[in-house]
Formats: C-alpha cells, sequence, structure tokens
C-alpha cells in the first residue's frame, strides 16, 4: 500500500512538473512571427523576457533573432529556449548550443539546437553531426543565415499557397 502511495504521488509531481513546464505553451501557443505551433516545435520554442514584463513566444532561434532585431530599444530580461531533448525552457545564454547537424532545423537550412546540458549536446553531435557552441555564436549564424533562410521559407510558403488553391474551372 505504501509503495502505491509512492509511485502516484512520483507520477503526480512528474505530471505536474510537465504541465508547469509547458505552460508557455499552453499561453502562447503560436509564435508570434510565423504562426507556426510551438507545441509542434516544442524542442527548438524560445521565449523573450523584456524589462517592461513583455513575454513574446517565438518558434525558434530564428524568429527569436527577427523579434529581436525589430525591437533594439527593449532591454532583454532573459531568454529562455527549450531543450532539446527534454523541452524544458533554459536559459538560452547558458545554454550548449549545437550549429547545423543532419536534422533539419526551424524556420532555417541550418540547424540551432539547445542543450541543457553538455554532455547531451555532444551526444547529439556524435548521432547528428554539427558543431558545439554558445548562444553568441548560434544568434550571430541565425542573423548570417537570415536572408537564404527567409528565401527558404517564402519559396515554401508559395509552393503551399499553389497546392492548397484549387484550380479554376474544376469542380470536386
Amino acid at each position: 500500500m505504501k509503495k502505491n502511495v509512492i509511485i502516484f504521488f512520483l507520477i503526480f509531481l512528474g505530471l505536474n512538473f510537465y504541465a508547469f513546464s509547458f505552460e508557455d505553451i499552453a499561453k502562447n501557443k503560436s509564435c508570434k512571427y510565423c504562426g507556426m505551433d510551438r507545441e509542434k516545435f516544442s524542442h527548438s520554442r524560445m521565449l523573450i523576457f523584456y524589462d517592461d514584463r513583455e513575454e513574446v513566444p517565438t518558434c525558434s532561434l530564428h524568429c527569436t533573432a527577427v523579434e529581436l532585431a525589430v525591437n533594439l530599444d527593449k532591454d532583454i530580461k532573459k531568454l529562455e529556449v527549450a531543450d532539446y531533448y527534454s523541452k524544458k525552457l533554459v536559459d538560452a545564454e547558458k545554454a550548449f548550443w549545437v550549429i547545423g547537424g543532419k536534422i533539419s532545423g526551424v524556420m532555417t537550412k541550418n540547424a540551432k539546437w539547445a542543450f541543457e546540458k553538455k554532455e547531451d549536446a555532444e551526444k547529439f553531435i556524435s548521432e547528428n553531426g554539427g558543431k558545439l557552441s554558445d548562444f553568441d555564436t548560434a544568434i550571430k549564424t541565425a542573423y548570417n543565415d537570415m536572408y537564404e533562410d527567409t528565401k527558404m521559407i517564402r519559396e515554401k510558403r508559395k509552393k503551399m499557397k499553389r497546392t492548397d488553391t484549387p484550380m479554376k474551372g474544376h469542380s470536386h
């Protein structure tokens, strides 16, 4: 009986931690810039906290870079990013970043993933390639990639519009 109570309690704590760690998604379901589902991209999502208490949800480092470029005069209090494996939000500036590798990035050709622990980043690199990095290098890379990424996104959206629109003169 005691064992069942302990197991129930641990499950309860785990579910509450899980729910709490994704509270930002419940509050902000989509990215402010591209509209992407932040739950679907919970492994790459970010949350920007400004000194004026505004919180800005994004799906990726790409959209975070756009937000930071547009709001140069706002003071940043904190930047959080999802740990690739746990999907828990961690301090983006303290995270271990991996740039590149064989897994497609979110809103970018050149993937940028964050990890709370260095050993997780190294494990990812051994399995998928990429280069260990810090936040400054990751965001500089995001800005350097911006033109090509924006061009890629525009082309993908153009294709999606073409396939979503029924042809004129044809009935269904």
